[in-house]
């Protein structure tokens, strides 16, 4: 008898499996409804909020993919803490917009909402454009790299650097000339973020650019071209990340070091010597660890007195070294 009900509430809940389903999926439904309500709401917090909400639906929402598209242009600042938790780019105080959280919900979506992002890009509103080239890089389709290619041309430097972002997320070779033309951009956003996407793309082609671009006026140019230059590995830049470790900033000098560390040339060890040396802690440690990181034993007599320097984590540093070179 045991057994025999057993086996009727199996089948019992077997039955009520796809009604409660049914019914979860027009709960769901009349969500997404009174959510996209909320979209067109007066105050900016509300229509943020929504955007943040039909997010976590997924591609539950798929009635929200115009209406959310409307919205990339929404630029009213709002405070981050409207979401539950923060997505988008920068420093995690900076405020948001209903329009980026808009795009982060179509990115949510997936790919039923590409074509519609993709159009986007042609608006007249500058935040929507830019907001519209994050959400391609994000949702990661390669049909958006012709577009966001002639995006890197559009008269605002906000999008021109969110094309170049998103260009290297989308990580297609198609991209590395026309981003190595955006490394001579009016604007040192659009020249950073370039330096960025040749770098993820990693591209051989792009390292005399790139080398060039250690020579930029703005710093941070300089030290993501000595990144960019790292996470390619080719030996070619070597001699431009040595000049570089006389850099007047001390973020540039501490990226070559890691750099040259990276691509692991025997060239650079004189250069690394001399910068455990330097003036910055952060600079004399990625020596160390770049002079360990090559191996080379020509290392050790700038190393071993490194064992004494006034910064702890320089001594650690030149210690592991050391050890590095003596295995």
């Amino acid at each position: 008898m045991v057994r025999t009900i057993a086996a009727s509430v199996v089948a019992l809940m077997t039955l009520a499996g796809p009604a409660n389903e049914y019914h979860d999926a027009l709960a769901q439904t009349r969500t997404a409804r009174e959510l996209i309500s909320d979209l067109t709401a007066q105050d900016p917090v509300v229509r943020a909020r929504a955007a943040c909400e039909i997010r976590e639906l997924g591609d539950g929402a798929i009635d929200a993919i115009q209406p959310l598209t409307n919205m990339l242009g929404d630029a009213a600042p709002v405070e981050p803490v409207v979401c539950s938790r923060s997505w988008w780019r920068g420093n995690p105080s900076d405020l948001t917009s209903p329009g980026e959280q808009a795009a982060a919900a179509l990115v949510a979506i997936g790919s039923r909402a590409f074509q519609p992002v993709l159009g986007a890009l042609h608006s007249t509103t500058w935040a929507a454009r830019r907001n519209a080239a994050w959400a391609l890089g994000a949702l990661d389709d390669q049909r958006a790299v012709d577009a966001l290619i002639d995006t890197l041309k559009d008269r605002e430097a906000g999008v021109r650097e969110q094309a170049a972002w998103a260009l290297g997320a989308l990580d297609d070779k198609r991209a590395v000339q026309p981003l190595i033309g955006a490394l001579k951009d009016a604007d040192p956003r659009v020249r950073r973020q370039a330096a960025w996407a040749l770098g993820a793309i990693d591209d051989s082609a792009a390292v005399d650019a790139l080398s060039a671009a250690l020579t930029d006026t703005d710093d941070r140019t300089r030290a993501q071209a000595a990144w960019a230059l790292g996470a390619i590995d080719d030996r070619s830049g070597v001699p431009a990340l040595m000049r570089s470790l006389g850099d007047q900033s001390q973020d540039v000098r501490k990226q070559a070091a890691w750099a040259l560390g990276a691509i692991d040339d025997s060239r650079a060890v004189d250069s690394l010597v001399k910068a455990l040396s330097d003036q910055s802690n952060g600079v004399r440690q990625q020596a160390a660890w770049a002079l360990g990181a090559i191996g080379d034993s020509r290392a050790l007599a700038g190393l071993l007195p490194a064992l004494k320097d006034a910064d702890a984590g320089v001594r650690k540093q030149a210690a592991w070294a050391i050890g590095a070179i003596g295995r």
